[in-house]
């Protein structure tokens, strides 16, 4: 597989070797950090939708149905979650991020 990455990370010459690092990227690593950036957007989306349905519910202007569907769909949300957090080996911590002295995402 390196070989065809090549255009990619051209091999460095000792010129070049001393004006810049070598990028080496590990497919696990990115996939893994792609999956965590995914599913923290899809958290923090998820949470905002559950506070928006939470605020209808309580101002009483969904149906009995309308409140069942969406207990329904955040169940099955929930559950999809925890299988694509499985997948990828996050856990609910992983996907809080410290955004620094902003704190945490979640």
């Amino acid at each position: 597989m390196k070989e065809t990455m090549e255009f990619l990370f051209p091999s460095p010459d000792e010129k070049t070797e001393k004006r810049r690092p070598r990028i080496e990227l590990d497919p696990e690593k990115v996939k893994k950090g792609l999956g965590q950036l995914v599913l923290t957007l899809v958290e923090l989306i998820r949470q905002l939708l559950e506070k928006q349905a939470l605020r209808r519910i309580e101002g009483g202007s969904l149906t009995e149905h309308e409140i069942e569907m969406l207990g329904l769909t955040f169940l099955e949300l929930n559950e999809q979650m925890k299988r694509l957090k499985n997948d990828f080996g996050l856990t609910d911590e992983d996907l809080n991020l410290d955004l620094g002295p902003l704190g945490k995402l979640l």
